[in-house]
């Protein structure tokens, strides 16, 4: 824990561990000269972030990513508003036509503003309706959760070669 006091009567200002992350966030360098996302770039800037602001407008998240995992659970229901601000995407469950007695549900993190591999995380969840028709948590196939991810990061590198050629 952090105190900080300054001259005179002022009480002292303390950091609460879940303040320490975010303030971290706002005290690392840009690569401007005026900070935030204008001014001018030194050293070339960040593409992926110029790329995302002319793209994505004012979305919290790489625009690729995010509409990369739009794209790819695009056959999945959405269950709520998608968050573009906090990258989150979550489905409703979904059935596939060939097996009415399993169902899948996922929850999809985009990380931050670049597009990056570590920048996407996805939850999946599989349950299964026994005989008495009351649905059972069950196991996701090994690699499924991570086939979704590389599906969508190729779309999201995908939907970047084509922003790159316009």
């Amino acid at each position: 824990m952090c105190a900080l006091a300054a001259c005179g009567n002022a009480e002292p200002v303390l950091d609460e561990p879940d303040d320490v992350g975010s303030r971290a966030s706002r005290n690392a360098p840009d690569s401007s000269v005026f900070g935030g996302d204008g001014g001018i770039s030194l050293l070339g800037g960040d593409s992926d972030r110029d790329a995302a602001a002319l793209d994505g407008g004012g979305i919290g998240v790489n625009s690729f990513l995010w509409r990369a995992s739009l794209d790819t659970v695009a056959f999945m229901p959405l269950d709520g508003t998608p968050d573009p601000f906090g990258g989150v995407i979550i489905t409703d469950w979904w059935s596939p036509s060939g097996s009415p007695t399993e169902r899948f549900k996922a929850n999809v993190f985009i990380l931050g503003r670049e597009l990056r591999s570590d920048g996407i995380r996805v939850a999946l969840f599989r349950q299964i309706r026994d005989d008495a028709g009351q649905w059972m948590d069950g196991a996701v196939e090994p690699g499924a959760v991570r086939a979704l991810e590389d599906a969508i990061l190729a779309r999201a590198r995908e939907l970047r070669v084509l922003a790159a050629s316009q």
